[in-house]
């Protein structure tokens, strides 16, 4: 349920609405737009006599109740696209960033090059793991802390914010310096690690499981949105389906459909969803022509000898091509890029 404000309803009578919003058992999430103020109701909203709120209260332009079973990440309630900022980069509706490494940080070395490269392609933020979710056990699992502190000082010495997985909420406090926080597909629906997340207030990308649906992809945002963090970017990066000549399936229809159902900024990994090296760089076109907000590209300096995900990385001269037919592209959609060729 939500109630939209009057234009320049005062302060003191907004805040005297959501006081007796909540005497009547309901949670309340503020949106203010650039045109209204909307009070979002959170909670068993049944007893909540929509009319009653609107007649009584001279600041209430009218109310209405949401169907769908997210709220806070609603476009109803928020009607304006959500802008996440890390650092200098905006991520969000008119804007178009590149995040860009490797799967796994494999030697200071290593992330340091790829940062510096990737910085001269262009590309907004560094990305790559530390704490890596394996489907074995005895394949390569990261570097654990130490890779942490190899990929935050590449990302110090590119200038560049750092994008990285965290596996579980106990890690958390290794992350106070990690501009911002992935949530993984395998985790997508780790809902005390996504409450916690919601609680840090970091701006987090959150991967689509790849057997979720758009629904609960949605809901998964809302864990982290209801506890307070605004801050979330929403990853398609495929789906499994019957089709085994990919490793997943890229979703292109949820691009356009979750920017028509929620506010916040839509990104898609090709990588993850082709696991070819060879059809990323056509997909990352395809993803800027049904409007996604930027694109999250694995990059190695070595594909070939990658402890990880090898086959579907692309190398530091793929990337530099890719990156300037992307800013092409970008621009021709009115969008404006912290990335340049």
């Amino acid at each position: 349920m939500v109630f939209v404000l009057k234009q320049g309803a005062p302060e003191d009578k907004i805040a005297a609405f959501v006081k007796k919003i909540e005497a009547a058992g309901c949670s309340t999430f503020l949106s203010t737009g650039t045109e209204h103020t909307v009070v979002c109701l959170i909670g068993h909203t049944a007893k909540i006599d929509v009319d009653f709120f609107v007649q009584t209260n001279d600041i209430v332009e009218y109310g209405r109740r949401i169907t769908e079973p997210y709220k806070a990440v609603n476009r109803m309630v928020h009607p304006d696209d959500t802008h996440v900022r890390a650092g200098d980069v905006i991520v969000g509706e008119g804007y178009f960033q590149v995040i860009a490494g490797p799967c796994a940080v494999e030697s200071e070395e290593q992330i340091i090059g790829v940062a510096q490269s990737i910085k001269e392609s262009g590309v907004s933020m560094l990305r790559g793991g530390a704490f890596k979710p394996r489907t074995s056990p005895y394949a390569f699992q990261g570097l654990q802390e130490e890779g942490l502190g190899f990929l935050l000082a590449a990302g110090r010495a590119a200038g560049l914010p750092v994008v990285t997985e965290v596996m579980n909420q106990t890690q958390l406090p290794l992350f106070e310096d990690v501009d911002v926080i992935q949530i993984g597909a395998r985790n997508m629906q780790n809902f005390d690690l996504l409450r916690e997340v919601g609680r840090c207030r970091k701006p987090v990308v959150l991967k689509r499981g790849f057997s979720s649906t758009i629904e609960e992809f949605l809901m998964s945002a809302e864990y982290i949105v209801s506890e307070g963090n605004p801050n979330v970017i929403l990853c398609e990066r495929g789906i499994r389906t019957f089709e085994t000549m990919t490793r997943n399936t890229l979703d292109l229809s949820a691009v356009p459909l979750l920017k028509q159902k929620s506010h916040l900024p839509v990104i898609v990994d090709p990588s993850h969803a082709a696991g070819l090296r060879s059809l990323v760089p056509a997909l990352s076109k395809a993803a800027v022509a049904v409007g996604a907000d930027g694109l999250m590209i694995e990059t190695h300096n070595d594909p070939q000898s990658a402890l990880s995900d090898g086959a579907q990385a692309l190398d530091l001269d793929q990337l530099r091509s890719l990156c300037a037919d992307l800013l092409r592209r970008a621009v021709f959609e009115g969008k404006k890029c912290n990335f340049r060729s």
